[in-house]
């Protein structure tokens, strides 16, 4: 039995080491490699001053919403990242891996914004909540929602929507 509790705490010790450096370069390449593998999908954004135009990544399934944008590095300032979250519900988001500041866009079924939750912390364990129920959360480079006067009231134009 002593030796079952060495071998999980030198185990567990390695993964604490192995983690208070960053991820390792397998994982780095491999977060790079799922982004260049998705296929971007346009959405729009209508907002008072007009519309804001996007290409995003869309994550539809468990395991893509839990990935989401860990451990990428870059992302262009016309890109983002789309969670369809399949129903009505409320959502909460944390930055846990996540090298990037962001704008956290909570969007109703419909397809209007609901919040926007501004220049997230990276690397944060803080629970983002959206603070009611939303289908899905649109992620994009911190700063992007105020510079281009996107708010709470305006409406997302993407397959997603029309669909429902």
């Amino acid at each position: 039995m002593r030796s079952i509790f060495r071998a999980a705490s030198a185990a567990a010790l390695a993964c604490l080491a192995v983690s208070a450096v960053g991820p390792a370069p397998a994982a780095r390449a491999q977060a790079a490699a799922r982004a260049a593998a998705v296929k971007s999908e346009p959405l729009t954004i209508i907002t008072k001053s007009g519309p804001k135009r996007f290409d995003v990544e869309v994550m539809r399934d468990d395991a893509a919403r839990a990935r989401g944008l860990m451990f990428r590095r870059h992302m262009a300032g016309d890109h983002g990242m789309l969670f369809d979250f399949e129903q009505d519900q409320p959502v909460t988001m944390w930055m846990k891996n996540t090298y990037l500041p962001l704008d956290m866009v909570f969007i109703r079924a419909d397809g209007t914004i609901s919040r926007i939750a501004a220049d997230t912390e990276p690397l944060s364990t803080a629970i983002i909540a959206s603070g009611g129920p939303v289908l899905a959360v649109l992620e994009l480079n911190a700063g992007t929602a105020a510079k281009l006067g996107i708010a709470p009231g305006d409406r997302i134009e993407h397959a997603m929507f029309k669909a429902r």
